[in-house]
C-alpha cells in the first residue's frame, strides 16, 4: 500500500517549473557540451559564467530553430494575414558587446533607406533623387509560443553605411571624413531615444522612426509579392489583396510615417492611382493611441521634414488637402473645425501633427483602457470622432501571465496550480475559481507564506545592492514606472515626508512600519523628472539615517529600473502605487502586474485602475482622489495650490521643509524648482488629492495590521485579474481590427509527422 503524498510531493508533481516541456535531458546536456566546446571553444577549466550562459542559450536556440522554420513554412502554406549621487546619470549600455546568441543576422535581405535629396516631377510621376542611402540589415529573433511549437519572428534593423561609401573619398585622401560620415549613418540604430530637446536630437529621432518604417515596409511588400518563404522573385502584381494579407498596427505616433511611406511606394514605385493607394493604405493601417498629454503627441517641424523627407512632406500635404475637403463637405462653413483637424499646424513653427495623420490614414483608432478611449472621443480627438465614429474602439491593455506570474513568481504560480490546476496559465479567466478559496485557511496561509518568502528574498537583494537593512515584516510600498509629473511620484514623496514628520512628532506612538520604494527613469532632457529623482534620494538620506525613525520607515530609490528588476520587486510588493491625476494615465500595465502578483492597489480612478476596481470590487481597492469629472470642474473653477497650502498644516510644513533646505542642507535652494512648480505651475494638481491620499494611506496601514483580512483581499484581487491577460487583448485586436481569428492550433514538432 503506497503512502499518501506529502504536500511537498504534491507540489513537485504539479510544479510549474517543469512546464517548458523539455523532451530529453540527456540530449540537452550533450548539446550544451557541444556548444561549450565547438561554438565557444572553451572547456570547463576556463569557461566563465557568461560562457555557460551562451552555451545554454545556443542549446535552447537549437531547440527553437526547427519549430521556427516549421512555423514559417506553415504560414506560407496557409497564407494567413501577417501581423506585424542621487542624480540620474545616463550611461551607454553596450548590450551587444559580447554578441546576442538569440538573434540571426539576415544580410541577404539588407535594404536601402533614403534620406534628404529632392523631388523631380516627371511624366512618369514623382521621383525622389540625389538621396543619401543608409542600408538596413535585418536581425531575426525567435519568439516561442506557449506549448504549441509555434515560433514567430521579431525582426529588428541595424543601420549600415554602403560599402562603396568611402571609396572616392579614400582615393583623394578624405578617409577621415569618410569614416566620420559612415559613423553618422550607423548612429541611426546605435543610440536609443536621443535627447530631442535640440535640433540634432530631433533630426536623429525622426531618422530613426523613418529608418525602421521604411525598412519594414519594403520587407512587407517583398514578402507580399513572393510566393514562398525566402523567395525574392515577385509573383503578385495586384495590391487588391494587400489589406487581407497585411495588418500594420501603428503603436502610438512613432511609426506614423508608415502612412506616407506606404503611399509613396504604392503611388511612385508601384504606379497605383492615388485613390486606390489610399484605399489600400487605410484598410491596412490601424492606430493605437497611448497618451492624452498634448506634449507627447509628435508634431514634426515642416522644415525638418522638408529637408530629411521631401517627398513624404508632399504626400502629407496631399493627404491633408483631400482630408480637409471631406471635413468641409461634412461640416460646411465650419472654418475653425478645419483648422483644428488639419494635419498641418500653423504657428511660429509650422508642424505636422502626426496623431492627426494616424487617424486620417487608419481604419481603426483605439485607446488602451475603457476610460482612456472615452476621453479620446470627448477631448483631443472629438472632431475626428464626430466625422468618423465607426473608427473608434477600445482595447484594454494586458500582460502575459507566463512572464509576470509563472516565471517571476513560481511560488505563487504553484500555490494557485495546486488549487485549480495549470490551465489558467493560458486561460487567465480561470483564476476566478480562486474566489471559492477566499475563506480557505490553508490557502490564505500559503499565499501569505509565498509573499513573505518573496519579501525576504528581495530584502536580501536590497541589502546586498543598496547596503541598507530592510525590515521584511514592514509593508512594502512600491511605485515603479517612468518618472513623470503626471504619474505623481511627488504625491508619494509628500506622503513619505508626512509619515516622517509624524514619527518625529510622536516617536513613542505605534506606527505600521513601511519600506517605500520608488523606481523609474527620467528622459535625458526632462529637468523636472531628474529633480524628482534627486528629491527621492535626498528624502531617503534623511529618513534612513534618523535613529528616531529606526526601521519603521525606509525610503529607497530603485536605480536602473528594468524588466529584470521588476521581476524581483513586483512579487515582493504589498502595495502598488497607481496615483496619476485622473484622466492622464492611458492604461498602465504595471498596475496589472502588481494585481496578479498579490499586491493591493492604492490609486485614482484612472486608466485601467477603473476596470481593475470594477473586476475586484471597489471595496477591495484603496481608491482616493478626484475623478475625471472632478478634475474638469476644478479646471473650470481654477486650481489654486495656495488654498491647500494655507488650509492644511501638514502640507504647509512639508513645503517649508523643502524650501528651507531641510532635505538638502548643503544646498538650501536645491528644490526651489519643485516648490515653485507645486505652488504655481502644477498641471497635475498634487495638492488637491493630498488630504484624501493621506487618509487612504491610513486605511492601508489599518488593514495591514490584520494579516488575515489583508491576504483575503489579496486573493480577491488575484482571482479577478484574469481580464488583464495580453491573450485577451491580442485576441480582441485580431478579431476586431486585423480581421483574423485567433487559433489555438498546436503545430507538430519538427520530429513529428505533419
Amino acid at each position: 500500500m503506497s503512502r499518501p503524498l506529502s504536500d511537498h510531493d504534491k507540489r513537485k508533481q504539479i510544479s510549474v517549473r517543469g512546464l517548458a516541456g523539455v523532451e530529453n535531458v540527456a540530449d540537452l546536456k550533450k548539446n550544451f557540451n557541444r556548444h561549450l566546446h565547438f561554438t565557444l571553444v572553451k572547456d570547463r577549466n576556463v569557461a566563465t559564467p557568461r560562457d555557460y550562459y551562451f552555451a545554454l542559450a545556443h542549446t535552447v536556440r537549437d531547440h527553437l530553430v526547427g519549430r521556427w522554420i516549421r512555423t514559417q513554412q506553415h504560414y506560407y502554406e496557409k497564407d494567413p494575414k501577417k501581423i506585424c549621487g542621487g542624480w540620474q546619470m545616463e550611461e551607454a549600455d553596450d548590450w551587444l558587446r559580447y554578441g546576442n546568441p538569440w538573434e540571426k543576422a539576415r544580410p541577404e535581405f539588407t535594404l536601402p533607406v533614403h534620406f534628404y535629396g529632392r523631388v523631380e516631377h516627371t511624366n512618369q510621376g514623382a521621383k525622389w533623387v540625389d538621396t543619401q542611402v543608409v542600408l538596413a540589415m535585418p536581425y531575426d529573433t525567435p519568439v516561442p509560443g506557449y506549448r504549441n511549437n509555434i515560433v514567430n519572428t521579431m525582426r529588428l534593423w541595424s543601420a549600415k553605411a554602403p560599402n562603396d561609401f568611402n571609396l572616392k573619398d579614400f582615393n583623394v585622401g578624405g578617409y577621415i571624413q569618410a569614416v566620420l560620415d559612415r559613423n553618422l549613418a550607423e548612429n541611426i540604430s546605435r543610440v536609443l531615444y536621443p535627447n530631442d530637446n535640440f535640433f540634432e536630437g530631433k533630426e536623429l529621432r525622426l531618422k530613426q522612426e523613418y529608418f525602421v518604417v521604411a525598412a519594414t515596409l519594403q520587407d512587407i511588400i517583398r514578402r507580399f509579392k513572393s510566393s514562398k518563404f525566402g523567395c525574392r522573385d515577385p509573383v503578385r502584381t495586384s495590391f487588391d489583396a494587400f489589406p487581407d494579407k497585411v495588418a500594420i498596427q501603428l503603436n502610438d505616433t512613432h511609426p506614423s510615417l508608415a502612412i506616407p511611406e506606404l503611399m509613396r511606394i504604392l503611388v511612385d514605385l508601384e504606379r497605383l492611382d492615388w485613390d486606390k493607394a489610399w484605399e489600400v493604405t487605410v484598410k491596412t493601417c490601424a492606430y493605437t493611441n497611448h497618451t492624452v498629454l498634448p506634449e507627447a503627441l509628435e508634431r514634426w517641424p515642416v522644415q525638418l521634414m522638408e529637408t530629411l523627407l521631401p517627398r513624404h512632406l508632399q504626400i502629407v500635404y496631399e493627404i491633408n488637402q483631400r482630408f480637409l475637403n471631406r471635413v468641409a463637405a461634412a461640416f460646411p462653413g465650419d472654418v475653425d473645425r478645419l483648422r483644428r483637424m488639419s494635419l498641418v499646424e500653423e504657428g511660429a513653427v509650422k508642424r505636422i501633427n502626426m496623431a492627426h495623420l494616424c487617424i486620417a490614414g487608419s481604419h481603426a483608432v483605439n485607446g488602451v483602457a475603457r476610460i482612456h478611449s472615452e476621453i479620446l472621443k470627448k477631448t483631443i480627438f472629438k472632431d475626428f470622432y464626430e466625422l468618423e465614429p465607426h473608427k473608434f474602439q477600445n482595447k484594454t491593455n494586458g500582460i502575459t501571465p507566463r512572464r509576470w506570474l509563472v516565471l517571476c513568481n513560481p511560488g505563487l504560480a504553484e500555490v494557485i496550480a495546486e488549487r485549480i490546476g495549470e490551465d489558467y496559465i493560458s486561460d487567465l479567466d480561470q483564476l476566478r475559481k480562486l474566489l471559492s478559496f477566499v475563506d480557505d485557511e490553508a490557502f490564505i496561509r500559503d499565499v501569505a507564506k509565498v509573499k513573505q518568502e518573496n519579501k525576504l528574498k528581495f530584502s536580501a537583494y536590497l541589502e546586498k545592492e543598496y547596503k541598507v537593512q530592510i525590515n521584511p515584516n514592514s509593508l512594502f510600498d512600491v511605485q515603479v514606472k517612468r518618472i513623470h509629473e503626471y504619474k505623481r511620484q511627488l504625491l508619494n514623496c509628500l506622503h513619505v515626508i508626512t509619515m516622517y514628520n509624524r514619527i518625529k512628532k510622536e516617536p513613542n506612538s505605534f506606527f505600521v512600519p513601511r519600506t517605500v520604494m520608488i523606481g523609474g527613469k527620467a528622459a535625458p532632457g526632462y529637468h523636472m523628472a531628474k529633480m524628482i529623482i534627486k528629491l527621492i534620494t535626498a528624502i531617503g538620506d534623511v529618513v534612513n539615517h534618523d535613529p528616531v525613525v529606526g526601521d519603521r520607515l525606509r525610503v529607497i530609490f530603485l536605480e536602473n529600473y528594468r524588466v529584470s528588476l521588476a521581476e524581483k520587486v513586483i512579487p515582493a510588493s504589498d502595495l502598488s502605487e497607481q496615483i496619476s491625476t485622473a484622466g492622464t494615465e492611458a492604461s498602465g500595465t504595471g498596475n496589472m502586474k502588481f494585481m496578479l502578483n498579490g499586491a493591493l492597489t492604492i490609486g485614482t480612478m484612472d486608466g485601467a485602475n477603473v476596470e481593475m476596481a470594477e473586476e475586484a470590487g471597489e471595496e477591495n481597492f484603496f481608491i482616493f482622489g478626484m475623478r475625471v469629472e472632478d478634475v474638469d470642474k476644478l479646471d473650470q473653477r481654477g486650481y489654486n495650490a495656495q488654498e491647500y497650502y494655507d488650509r492644511i498644516p501638514e502640507l504647509r510644513q512639508i513645503i517649508e521643509q523643502l524650501s528651507s533646505g531641510f532635505f538638502s542642507p548643503k544646498q538650501p535652494d536645491l528644490f526651489k524648482d519643485i516648490v515653485n512648480m507645486l505652488m504655481h505651475h502644477d498641471r497635475f494638481k498634487v495638492f488637491a488629492d493630498y488630504e484624501d491620499y493621506i487618509k487612504c494611506q491610513e486605511k492601508v496601514s489599518a488593514l495591514y495590521k490584520n494579516p488575515r483580512e489583508w491576504t483575503r483581499m489579496v486573493i480577491r484581487n488575484i482571482a479577478t485579474s484574469g481580464k488583464f491577460s495580453s491573450d485577451r487583448t491580442i485576441a480582441q485586436y485580431a478579431r476586431e481590427i486585423w480581421g483574423v481569428e485567433p487559433s489555438h492550433q498546436r503545430l507538430p514538432a519538427p520530429d513529428e509527422a505533419i
